[in-house]
């Protein structure tokens, strides 16, 4: 194999890797443009949710350093779901860069072996 059919080999399968998280932020988007995920995930968990537990931290009856520790980790969980969608729609934008520059590096490859090949 040679290097110019290694590095062609490298891009395609840096394409396919491209395409399958670009395929993957797709379905979040599908996923935050659904009425019923709106309401229940990114309104009902993330926001209300996330002001009930806040709330609850200053709640008399919660001041137990268990309590206390609980409700800290159920606001952590929340942030690291929240995290976990903004990785997912970062990942899908870095993505769609990439396979449009592994797809121009891959045509110039392609092109520079079929000359070599021809002459």
């Amino acid at each position: 194999m040679t290097s110019v059919d290694r590095q062609i080999a490298d891009i395609e399968q840096s394409i396919e890797q491209a395409k399958g998280d670009i395929a993957f932020g797709d379905a979040l988007a599908r996923l935050f443009a659904n009425r019923d995920f709106k309401k229940v995930v990114l309104d009902g968990f993330l926001r209300e949710e996330a002001v009930r537990l806040v709330h609850l931290l200053a709640d008399p009856n919660m001041q137990s350093e268990d309590k206390q520790s609980a409700v800290i980790g159920e606001i952590k969980a929340i942030g690291c779901f929240r995290s976990y969608l903004q990785m997912i729609e970062h990942k899908s934008g870095m993505a769609r860069k990439a396979l449009h520059y592994s797809e121009e590096m891959l045509a110039e490859l392609n092109q520079e072996q079929g000359e070599a090949n021809v002459g």
